[in-house]
């Protein structure tokens, strides 16, 4: 919905982005199940620069606690192979040819703990993210109608949208962090 200068739609697609941009970050924190997105950091020497482990080889998960990365070109396993163990993801690599093994260590309790908490501000840094939205959406409101571009009755009525659309998205935000929470303390 569009008035004057102000578009509630793309103001929904930029609180959006803050729920894709942790759903990434929740996806990297390790629960002692296996997930290809875990390896996604990992920068490799190869050709003379720093690639993704991605555009090297195909990761896939056979099992629940094991990750299989096929390296594409001989030449590069050793290069692969390094790069995973100085990642610090406390993965051990096996390599049989082409093939690097990564198991999945069980995770303590102390250590699903901190996990808990680094998804807790990870979903903070979301709802902050969400917020600075909101108030762009709402100062842009104000000036609107401040400059009598907008009726006082259409910039309350976009007010409430904008704080619907807030309340929307931070309770989809509080919904990933519970299934994140629950993923890591019940694996």
């Amino acid at each position: 919905m569009t008035t004057g200068n102000f578009d509630l739609n793309d103001l929904k697609r930029r609180m959006q982005g803050a729920t894709q941009a942790l759903k990434h970050e929740l996806g990297g924190l390790r629960t002692g199940r296996a997930s290809a997105s875990m390896v996604e950091p990992v920068q490799v020497e190869a050709y003379g620069s720093h690639m993704p482990l991605n555009q090297l080889a195909t990761v896939s998960v056979p099992e629940p606690r094991l990750l299989s990365v096929q390296v594409w070109d001989r030449s590069m396993v050793k290069a692969v192979e390094k790069a995973i163990v100085d990642s610090n993801l406390g993965l051990s690599p096996a390599t049989e040819g082409q093939v690097i093994r990564l198991r999945i260590p069980e995770l303590n309790q102390e250590r699903r703990k901190e996990l808990v908490k680094v998804a807790h501000k990870y979903a903070e840094a979301a709802r902050v993210a969400v917020r600075h939205v909101r108030r762009d959406g709402l100062d842009t409101l104000k000036k609107l109608e401040k400059n009598h571009e907008m009726s006082e009755d259409d910039q309350e009525r976009l007010a409430g949208d904008v704080q619907k659309a807030t309340d929307s998205v931070i309770s989809e935000i509080d919904q990933l962090l519970a299934a994140k929470e629950k993923e890591i303390l019940t694996v």
